[in-house]
């Protein structure tokens, strides 16, 4: 109905109601990513509790980066995952915590992942079941296989300052971007980034746009289909949840850079560039 290249990606709340429905076999493993409280008072049949909140990583070498994977697989198997059974996330709305659990999950390369389009409002304004009762996640060892093309690291990002074509773009607030709120040692912008806030890519109801403004507004940009793009945020966030605007759009090549300007702006080797307020 939106137009996506790649719908499949997200499911309405009436889909994941259908999906629940079905023959028990064939149920998606459904991950509330939302705060424990929220949790707490009332959650969609079935689903399991997943918090990742404040667990980033801040260096992009490889020895933290395999360490910090490592602890993130092992958290989702321990959640139930596993490559067999379908995997819906969701949050509030189609929130990043959310997006940057389904970005982790395509990273592992698990083959179905879907975020819930607009997220537990729009289940709850759908007037579908809401219960307290929690049970244990499925035993699971489950082992991803990991894409490379889905990370970005500081070097990656240091090939698309100096020049390999790639758009950076930047999905935090005009604070950030400006460098007038300072989240790390230095504040600012990575050299060249383009500026797009993630909450632009959501309706005021708190779902994903139709394809066709949210096409408009990146290629308008000079965020287009043709080039690399590589998402960045505080901490990975905000850059997950373009990063799955931009796979929903069909976009070939698109990375979220993991340790975002919480790792660039701490290192003073890395440039950066203060730009001027919108």
């Amino acid at each position: 109905m939106k137009g996506y290249a790649n719908p499949h990606l997200l499911v309405t709340p009436g889909e994941l109601l259908e999906l629940t429905s079905g023959p028990a076999d064939r149920r998606p493993l459904i991950l509330d990513l939302r705060p424990p409280e929220a949790y707490a008072a009332g959650h969609i049949p079935g689903a399991i509790h997943l918090d990742l909140w404040g667990v980033s990583l801040i260096d992009t070498d490889p020895a933290p980066l395999r360490a910090f994977m490592w602890m993130i697989e092992h958290v989702f198997a321990l959640h139930g995952v596993n490559a067999e059974t379908p995997v819906v996330v969701y949050d509030e709305q189609s929130g990043l915590r959310a997006a940057r659990a389904f970005w982790f999950l395509e990273y592992f390369g698990h083959p179905s992942t879907r975020l819930l389009d607009g997220g537990f409002g729009a289940w709850q304004r759908a007037g579908l079941p809401v219960t307290r009762d929690a049970e244990p996640a499925p035993k699971s060892e489950w082992l991803g296989e990991r894409d490379f093309s889905k990370l970005a690291t500081w070097r990656e990002v240091k090939n698309a300052v100096d020049g390999n074509g790639a758009v950076l773009l930047d999905t935090r607030t005009d604070g950030e971007y400006c460098g007038t709120t300072v989240r790390a040692l230095r504040g600012g912008a990575i050299p060249g980034a383009t500026h797009i806030e993630w909450t632009r890519n959501l309706t005021a109801g708190g779902d994903f746009k139709p394809a066709a403004e949210l096409q408009a507004m990146y290629e308008a940009a000079g965020v287009t289909p043709d080039r690399e793009v590589i998402t960045y945020c505080q901490g990975g966030y905000r850059a997950a949840h373009s990063y799955l605007a931009l796979r929903l759009l069909g976009y070939p090549r698109v990375r979220s850079y993991v340790g975002s300007w919480k790792e660039w702006g701490d290192r003073e080797d890395l440039p950066i560039e203060v730009p001027a307020k919108p």
